[in-house]
């Protein structure tokens, strides 16, 4: 193992160095490798720290154990504002936020090997990147809610099928995030250790050179029978409608018989979810589809310190006590149904916050590398 740059916490963020290549493997298995804080913190400096190096051509990120990332580690800042103030979560987001922005802009080539679950966090710090390598692991699963940059590579998926993943909570499987293209290259799992090695020789910045080396262990997996992507024809006539309530309007409309138990699956994952949830995260999407990923990341970082604040709902609080301390599985949500959320609460969430220390994410000037989400299907 290679030291970390100075200030990085050792422990959580492992570094491998192999040449021209540096291997950062996020090392919480037993808590799925959820970003604390000192991983983003480390994760931050070895960028910032290899992007200026010329030794350093190529990184490649991975997690120890059975999972990616399983996203944020949202029970620890629950935990944090709970004892102290939102602060601590909005300072953990804007240190998130700042490390997506430089995975987006990067100079430099990034893979990232995607076996197991990635979540939240672990999209951030993943689907930003320009090489997105998925297993044949049955549980290879994303989940996701509107920040870390979501609102800007779900818009771009095909027809309206972010605004779907967004909010009907939908699971992917790797086939899916390779047809999708949220993926980048599909590897049969036993092939990995010579991906891995063959990678650790790379002597190049040149991503046509790294896809190349990628290229030669991936193939074209076949979408499952039942997948959503073979239903884009009803997700786009009804996730293409104006408001929440007018989706799940036509998607009760739809009764043709290959896709009732679909559609009613899908029904069920809005009607659990948080109303308010659900109006915020689709004009985030919305609004994602004619933004930079700057642009995204800064409104994201609004509508989360708002969130932490609990200005309107406290649903996130709500969320995280149902599903990550008590376990019920049982959250009450407040409001509790979607005509109680009003367009003036929705407005609320993008907009400054009112605390004359708080500030919007200030992201640091940067050209653009704009990673390009290019569908399979």
């Amino acid at each position: 193992m290679a030291s970390l740059p100075p200030g990085a916490d050792s422990d959580q963020l492992l570094v491998e160095e192999n040449g021209s290549t540096r291997t950062l493997i996020m090392n919480r298995p037993k808590q799925l490798n959820a970003l604390s804080s000192a991983m983003i913190m480390g994760l931050l400096r070895c960028f910032t720290a290899y992007e200026k190096d010329d030794k350093v051509k190529l990184l490649i990120m991975k997690g120890k154990g059975r999972a990616f990332c399983a996203g944020g580690d949202v029970s620890a800042v629950v935990r944090a504002i709970n004892n102290d103030s939102w602060k601590y979560g909005a300072d953990f987001f804007r240190n998130e936020f700042l490390l997506n922005y430089i995975i987006a802009t990067y100079s430099k080539p990034q893979v990232s090997l995607l076996a197991g679950i990635v979540m939240g966090g672990g999209a951030g710090v993943s689907l930003h990147g320009r090489f997105r390598v998925v297993f044949a692991m049955p549980e290879t699963a994303l989940g996701l809610f509107p920040d870390i940059g979501a609102s800007y590579f779900l818009s771009r998926l095909p027809g309206f099928y972010g605004e779907y993943v967004a909010l009907a909570g939908a699971r992917l499987d790797g086939a899916e995030m390779h047809a999708c293209g949220l993926a980048t290259h599909f590897v049969q799992l036993n092939r990995l250790p010579l991906l891995e090695e063959s990678l650790k020789k790379v002597d190049t910045s040149n991503p046509f050179a790294v896809c190349g080396i990628i290229d030669q262990f991936s193939h074209q997996p076949s979408l499952k029978e039942n997948s959503s992507l073979n239903r884009l024809e009803i997700i786009n006539k009804c996730f293409s409608k104006r408001t929440v309530e007018e989706i799940i309007s036509a998607l009760e409309q739809e009764t043709s018989n290959s896709a009732v138990e679909w559609v009613a699956a899908t029904i069920q994952s809005l009607k659990k979810a948080s109303p308010t949830s659900l109006k915020i995260s689709l004009r985030s999407i919305r609004e994602g589809r004619t933004q930079t990923v700057g642009e995204c990341l800064r409104r994201e970082y609004r509508m989360v310190c708002h969130v932490m604040r609990g200005d309107f709902s406290r649903d996130f609080f709500e969320g995280c006590r149902a599903i990550l301390i008590d376990k019920d599985r049982n959250p009450k949500w407040m409001p509790p149904r979607l005509e109680q959320v009003h367009d003036e609460a929705v407005e609320q969430y993008f907009s400054r916050i009112d605390d004359p220390q708080w500030e919007d994410l200030n992201l640091p000037a940067r050209r653009s590398h704009g990673r390009n989400i290019e569908s399979k299907l």
